[in-house]
């Protein structure tokens, strides 16, 4: 109804103008025409119809007699057609057979077609002839300059239509434009020869917190900062010179992985593309650890075997050697020594078993200062009494990490940290937010440090500054967790002791009583099995079969507070793991899945969203579900 009364308004409008106008279409068919254009022309009502063609009208009006006496009316209708192909922009006036004289101003439209305005100017002409009667009066030269002017200024008002129509498009293209680029989860941009931004999408903030939005006429390295602005100077410098490049670094602020691509130009400046990857590096970091996990697994499985069943061997040996009477003492020693070793090996076989067995991430809302607290406990019982332990975090919400692995890591951390202190001196373990990238734990002691050695090979496998006191497994079996989990695992020196920073992706646990869920999952038996289980939990509950309805539904209903969605969804070709790729900025997402952990896509799924493994029960669920059991 808008429309049709917008169209009606339009053609009232059009109706009111003294000049006839016509506006045909690329194929040269009707598109839009006004009274005053038939009244001009006396023209049937068929040819001021929409979808009439040029053709027809030029025809009617040359058999008419519109144009004088006519020889070849099928050739002078193809001469006029052909002249509107070819789409240029004209001005001409004519004399009709009526004696009238009428100006043609034609503009081309950019997307194809013609706007044509026809002008009454006999009484313009009247007084040209007027004039030319008073030669007496006027001299040639200024009668001559006046019909010249008459006639240029006919042209520039027909050229001033077309450039006027020409700025609307461009207007319109440049405003689509910009709503595309702003629309792109990436910071676009244009810094000329000079450095200073031309051309800004206004999205930087979205990529490197902090920084300012409206960044066009600044020089880029005030608008990057420091030290963004150090990090791109080397390849910024190389695309001034023609050299294209793609490349990745960490801002220091926000601890946020950025990858930008530089694309010179050839007037001296540059295009810019700059967007975040955390979370695309975290999934890149896990999913690499576990194809070296996978790959040790495969290396070491057959050989461990082989290894367990020869210790095997000596230790059944060695038994019988030790009960053979009249042994002297010293075999005995060799007896005992022997077997020490031999059951020593058979631990770093269970350690190098641990490392490769590929257990799944539990991922679970874990409240921090309760993990703290059950470390110091864990570890305050095997301090001397000089050595202190303190935690340290002012974090009071829960997080969404494996509390098992991390507790094990920091425990794991916290003794050798015991270990190079001696007998005196003070561990501190620290846990901090980083930005809304990380969750950081850092471990620092007062010991002597960690040796160039160590700070080069710690983490792998089987290094040890312990002597024969250390297995070597302890940091490495740490790098590994961290890295499935996509995080980060950084060893240093300080100014007094070492300390070791542990970075996991900060994940925030849903606050989540009696919300309402979104249930995602295209089996019905099994949607109404997990529906009555939510609602059990004191839970309301909307459901969904696919990715597309529950995209809509979490557009329609605002209040929806968590969404359970299985991975694998029969209806369309997304996955659960796309929609909380989507959703997992906006809302919380849980996945449920009976995928084997070592498929890609639950390993994907893992770097994304808490993962449930089918088949679960009520426990299982609350215990995710909530984000404080006390």
């Amino acid at each position: 109804m808008a429309q049709d009364h917008t169209a009606s308004l339009t053609a009232s409008g059009l109706n009111l103008i003294a000049q006839a106008l016509t506006i045909y279409d690329r194929d040269l068919r009707l598109a839009v025409c006004n009274a005053p254009f038939q009244q001009m022309f006396d023209l049937p009502n068929a040819l001021v119809t929409p979808g009439s063609t040029f053709r027809e009208t030029i025809t009617h009006l040359a058999h008419r007699g519109e144009y004088g006496p006519v020889d070849d009316v099928d050739t002078f209708v193809q001469e006029r057609v052909d002249q509107a192909l070819a789409f240029e922009p004209h001005y001409m006036e004519r004399t009709r057979a009526n004696g009238r004289t009428i100006s043609v101003e034609g503009s081309p439209l950019p997307q194809g077609g013609w706007v044509t305005v026809y002008t009454d100017i006999s009484h313009t002409k009247s007084q040209e002839a007027l004039l030319r009667a008073r030669a007496t009066e006027l001299s040639d030269q200024v009668l001559q300059h006046t019909e010249a002017l008459s006639a240029t200024n006919r042209q520039l008002a027909a050229t001033v239509s077309a450039l006027e129509e020409a700025k609307r498009q461009l207007t319109q293209t440049e405003a689509r434009t910009r709503l595309t680029t702003e629309m792109m989860p990436a910071h676009i941009a244009h810094v000329d020869a000079s450095g200073h931004y031309t051309f800004s999408n206004r999205r930087l903030s979205s990529v490197i917190p902090d920084r300012p939005t409206d960044i066009v006429g600044q020089h880029i390295s005030d608008a990057l900062g420091a030290f963004a602005y150090r990090r791109i100077t080397p390849n910024l410098a190389r695309a001034y010179k023609g050299e294209a490049s793609v490349f990745e670094f960490t801002d220091e602020a926000s601890a946020r992985r950025i990858r930008v691509a530089f694309t010179p130009e050839t007037s001296g400046g540059v295009y810019i593309l700059s967007m975040d990857i955390t979370e695309e590096t975290q999934a890149r970091v896990a999913l690499q650890q576990n194809r070296r996990r996978t790959l040790a697994a495969q290396m070491t499985s057959g050989m461990a075997h082989d290894f367990s069943n020869l210790l095997t061997i000596i230790l059944g040996l060695q038994s019988k050697l030790s009960r053979i009477d009249g042994l002297p003492d010293h075999a005995r020693d060799l007896i005992g020594g022997t077997l020490s070793a031999t059951r020593r090996g058979g631990e770093l076989l269970n350690a190098l078993a641990d490392m490769t067995a590929g257990r799944a991430m539990r991922p679970a809302a874990t409240d921090i200062q309760a993990l703290l607290s059950d470390v110091q406990t864990l570890a305050q019982s095997t301090m001397p009494e000089g050595l202190a332990l303190t935690m340290h975090t002012d974090i009071d919400t829960p997080h969404m990490i494996d509390p098992g692995l991390v507790k094990d890591s920091l425990l794991n951390l916290v003794l050798n940290a015991r270990d190079a202190c001696g007998t005196s001196g003070d561990i501190t373990v620290t846990a901090r937010a980083v930005h809304d990238t990380w969750l950081e734990f850092t471990v620092t002691d007062t010991g002597p440090g960690f040796s160039d050695d160590a700070l080069e090979h710690g983490f792998d496998p089987f290094f040890t500054t312990k002597g024969s006191e250390g297995s070597g497994m302890g940091l490495p079996m740490v790098y590994d967790m961290t890295k499935r989990a996509g995080g980060d695992l950084k060893l240093g020196n300080g100014q007094m002791g070492a300390h070791v920073r542990l970075r996991l992706p900060l994940r925030p646990a849903p606050q989540l009583a009696g919300a309402l869920v979104l249930l995602v999952e295209d089996d019905t038996d099994l949607r109404q099995h997990y529906r009555d289980m939510l609602m059990g939990l004191g839970h309301a509950v909307i459901e969904a079969a696919g990715v597309d309805e529950a995209i809509a539904l979490t557009a329609d209903l605002p209040d929806i507070g968590l969404v359970l969605s299985d991975i694998n969804l029969g209806a369309g070709t997304r996955t659960g793991v796309d929609l909380a790729a989507q959703l997992g900025a906006s809302l919380p997402v849980i996945l449920m899945t009976s995928l084997p952990p070592g498929d890609p896509l639950y390993q994907t799924a893992t770097q994304i969203a808490p993962v449930l493994h089918k088949p679960f029960d009520a426990g299982d669920l609350a215990a995710l579900l909530q984000a404080d059991a006390a």
